[in-house]
């Protein structure tokens, strides 16, 4: 069994040979059980949570994604996210390859959100705002600029210091980027914003979005977290990656279906439908767009099928 390396991971996953490969995947589909979640503290979220992700097609290849999610970890400096991702071949059932499910699940997530705002997003939209400064934010920034022609990218945190550094970062790789303490002013302006926190409570409101915007939010994989307030779902045109992750998981969806804000048939399509031409995605200019990403499992088999074949 082939041991594939961080470094391999990432040679393999660049953008947008990784949206392209979730495109099609979510073209072909493949089998993939809703995914097992468990509170590893159930009166607190906060101490840990162990996710299960199969998928599998059949003659093809299989995944098994196990995963550990801890939301104190930042204060440790260490990453929130970790796991393995096993990949099998489907017709003998033989392990081909194990890898690390963080720096995978980290790409594809973000690929998965470019691929989303490839079709929701303006063709013109050049200013976004990351909220969020962990892992996960320079792979958005990256995706997002490998479908849409961004030139300023603003970057919030609750952690400021996280914030000023990643926007060094991403100035070095040419973005113009800057850390903001503003949030609402930053939001006005933004064209994409994209959110990736573990946050509880609303952090974006609908009435700073402008015309057009086009509202990104990856965090919120539970049903007792929440990214945006009900505004913002009541006014966006709403969109998800999968149906079976945005009604169960996403609390952004959940919570405003439970309180009657929108209705289930408000979701008017998810990645399937784009991907497969059953929805055009945006349809004006000043539509305002709203793409809920919970994460799924065919999502990791696209990427590690890719890790895999560039590295066997």
């Amino acid at each position: 069994m082939r041991i594939i390396e961080n470094s391999e991971i990432a040679d393999a996953l660049q953008y947008p040979a990784l949206i392209d490969a979730l495109r099609d995947m979510f073209v072909s589909g493949c089998t993939q059980p809703l995914r097992h979640h468990h509170g590893l503290d159930p009166e607190n979220e906060r101490k840990g949570t162990l996710l299960i992700m199969p998928a599998w097609q059949s003659g093809g290849f299989l995944g098994l994604k196990t995963v550990t999610v801890m939301p104190e970890n930042g204060e440790k400096n260490l990453p929130s996210v970790q796991g393995t991702y096993l990949i099998f071949d489907a017709n003998d059932g033989r392990a081909l390859a194990l890898m690390d499910a963080g720096e995978l699940t980290t790409r594809r997530t973000a690929a998965a959100s470019a691929l989303g705002a490839a079709y929701l997003a303006r063709k013109d939209a050049s200013m976004m705002l990351m909220v969020g400064a962990g892992a996960l934010a320079p792979c958005l920034i990256r995706a997002h600029a490998a479908v849409r022609g961004i030139k300023n990218v603003a970057i919030w945190n609750h952690r400021p210091e996280k914030a000023i550094k990643l926007a060094e970062d991403m100035t070095r790789e040419g973005f113009s980027a800057s850390a903001v303490t503003d949030l609402e002013a930053a939001a006005r302006k933004a064209d994409i914003i994209s959110c990736a926190t573990l946050s509880t409570e609303p952090l974006i409101y609908g009435d700073w979005l402008k015309p057009g915007a086009h509202l990104d939010l990856v965090g919120a994989f539970t049903p007792a977290m929440r990214e945006s307030d009900d505004t913002a779902v009541k006014t966006a045109t709403l969109f998800v990656d999968t149906r079976e992750g945005g009604l169960h998981e996403a609390g952004d969806i959940v919570q405003p279906l439970k309180s009657g804000v929108i209705k289930e048939s408000d979701i008017q399509a998810d990645l399937f439908d784009l991907c497969r031409g059953q929805h055009p995605g945006r349809t004006s200019e000043k539509e305002i767009t709203l793409f809920k990403s919970t994460g799924a499992a065919l999502e990791d088999l696209a990427a590690a099928i890719l890790a895999y074949q560039a590295n066997r």
